[in-house]
């Protein structure tokens, strides 16, 4: 939602206040300037971006205009849940239960109680995954803080190449509008003879191509950019919450003790406080009986 009324706000001052001191928003429409501004931009962005990261350029834009749950503190809330849970059910009955949950998520009441778990696959498979290790017993806790260290530097090194797409397009918009404009002088200059009237539109239409490629770049892609960059780090804090709760439950401390754990590590904003995250985690056990 934030998204696009950025995007209204942008576009709506621009064009509202060229129109209010007399433009005509007519001589903005050049189809071909912004053919060469934006095809040109795309074709860099093919040329100098992993195919990984333009393949995801979908989930980008839609983490664009939804946002990422793991920017909210229900989110981690749920998490603190999840694992107090967990971990009450390796102390009650014991690996062979944990397991059951752990090899079918999709089945597992515990997983469809928490939907931040049911939502997120990769959160999800990263959960599973990594508490599989320590049902198999091959778990140790620091082996299994640098594995997952790896897992996530991986992971978020992946959602970095995303944002940095837009980053790209965004650098080479503005030379590229003056690309178009410089084409549009030659085509200009191809004209001298015609009346002022004439020239003058051409000489418009040429600075057209400046003028998208900067509102464009600095108005549009190069946020869009820094917005996804934001977002991933939300999502990268949150894996790191997730970890903290993986190795302790790997040392087997107790319920509260790895919730309040997870809590610390979590980002200011969104950290629940000590007295929310008991009153959270005493409705849960109060629930189980």
């Amino acid at each position: 939602m934030l998204f696009i009324i950025g995007l209204v706000c942008v576009f709506a001052c621009v064009l509202g206040a060229y129109t209010v001191h007399g433009g005509h928003l007519g001589v903005l429409w050049q189809p071909s300037e912004f053919v060469i501004i934006i095809g040109a931009a795309i074709g860099s962005v093919i040329i100098g971006s992993p195919m990984n990261a333009i393949k995801s350029l979908g989930g980008g834009f839609g983490v664009l205009v939804g946002g990422v749950p793991h920017q909210k503190k229900d989110a981690y809330l749920q998490l603190l849940g999840f694992f107090f849970e967990l971990s009450k059910l390796m102390r009650t009955k014991g690996i062979k239960e944990v397991e059951q949950h752990i090899d079918h998520p999709h089945d597992s009441a515990l997983f469809q109680k928490y939907p931040i778990f049911m939502k997120d696959h990769h959160v999800q498979a990263f959960i599973c995954d990594n508490v599989r290790l320590i049902v198999m017993g091959s778990g140790m806790p620091n082996q299994l803080d640098e594995l997952m260290d790896e897992e996530i530097h991986i992971h978020h090194t992946e959602r970095s190449a995303i944002s940095g797409v837009f980053q790209t397009m965004a650098d080479g918009m503005p030379a590229l509008g003056i690309v178009a404009a410089v084409l549009g002088v030659i085509h200009t200059m191809g004209s001298i003879t015609e009346p002022p009237e004439i020239l003058g539109h051409l000489i418009g239409a040429a600075l057209v191509g400046t003028f998208t490629g900067v509102l464009l770049a600095y108005g549009l892609i190069a946020p869009m950019g820094k917005n996804l960059e934001a977002a991933y780090a939300a999502e990268h804090a949150f894996y790191i919450c997730v970890k903290v709760a993986v190795v302790n439950f790997a040392r087997q401390l107790s319920p509260q003790l790895i919730a309040e754990f997870a809590r610390k590590h979590m980002p200011a904003d969104v950290r629940p406080s000590f007295q929310e995250s008991e009153e959270y985690l005493n409705g849960i056990g109060a629930a189980a009986k």
